[in-house]
């Protein structure tokens, strides 16, 4: 690929799901195909049947979630690697999406990675009681006054920010009563919107230190290849290539904020003109066209998507 065509693969985290994901993909392309009668084979039961067929009720819960989305997004994936010559220079993943560009990298199998996100899910699901904890959006405030807002909020107890998405949003996470007084603060300050989220669970914030610990002895059961493309990871915004720091920084990556715009800013400095959204959903894209504009996303998730990206980058 030449230089003014570097691209990037960009790997959608929670909240991209939707049932009837991956169903066309699996339709028209052999090696999505595969990839969905892998995850049924390595998790013991029909994955393929949750996402494409549902009910929705049972594709939401994070347990089931997560390796939905990792699923989709790597059957997207070998779709599109198998219809064209495109190769990302980097990869990237939002939260769980990190898992997807780990496969991408070649660093995790997807067997791996579909069992370490099933029990991650369970773990972060499993971390704080259900009601106990919250998130929020916070639209139309610095983070340093994100921060400000946390710490007079908190009163004893956990809130931080857990996303930094970018375009002016950030999002907040901790306990239940913490997250509600931030939300007032922040619109006494001035943000221009400020929601509470219907979450399962406080993602990304220090209450999910027992998921990291749980979560680090899964990953001492999983070998960690080389990688073949740079991962831009979420605890640090840079571009990590060494396989010994990837189960480290996936561990801190449970309590600690994704910092997506930062991430989106790098690869744009790395000379990433163009990404590819490889997934279900264009949470991704709406997040990169606000962060960089200069910089062209597109959604690659279904056959006729597949197949324009394939298109494009022919040339």
């Amino acid at each position: 690929m030449t230089a003014d065509r570097e691209v990037a693969f960009v790997f959608p985290g929670q909240g991209s799901q939707s049932v009837g994901m991956g169903r066309d993909l699996s339709a028209q392309f052999a090696a999505a195909r595969q990839v969905f009668a892998e995850a049924d084979d390595a998790l013991g039961f029909s994955l393929s049947k949750l996402c494409f067929g549902g009910p929705e009720e049972d594709l939401r819960l994070t347990v089931n979630t997560q390796p939905a989305i990792v699923a989709a997004s790597v059957a997207a994936l070998r779709a599109l690697e198998g219809e064209s010559a495109v190769r990302p220079s980097y990869v990237a993943g939002h939260s769980l999406g990190e898992y997807s560009a780990l496969v991408a990298a070649g660093a995790l199998t997807l067997r791996d990675a579909l069992r370490v996100v099933r029990e991650r899910g369970r773990l972060m699901q499993e971390a704080v009681a259900s009601g106990e904890g919250g998130m929020a959006a916070i639209f139309g405030l610095a983070l340093e006054e994100v921060e400000r807002v946390c710490a007079l909020a908190a009163q004893g107890e956990v809130v931080a920010p857990a996303n930094l998405n970018g375009g002016g949003q950030i999002v907040v996470a901790g306990s239940a009563g913490a997250v509600g007084r931030a939300v007032a603060l922040a619109r006494e300050r001035g943000a221009k919107r400020a929601v509470e989220l219907a979450v399962s669970a406080p993602f990304h914030c220090p209450l999910m230190a027992p998921a990291a610990e749980g979560l680090a002895a899964v990953l001492e059961t999983v070998e960690v290849g080389g990688l073949r493309v740079g991962v831009v990871t979420n605890v640090e915004a840079r571009v990590n290539l060494d396989a010994a720091r990837v189960k480290e920084i996936l561990v801190r990556q449970v309590t600690s904020p994704v910092r997506w715009e930062e991430s989106v800013r790098e690869l744009s400095r790395l000379g990433c003109t163009n990404m590819l959204e490889v997934g279900p959903g264009r949470v991704l894209s709406g997040l990169v066209k606000r962060i960089a504009p200069e910089v062209e996303c597109r959604a690659v998730g279904d056959p006729r998507t597949v197949g324009e990206a394939a298109a494009a980058f022919a040339a």
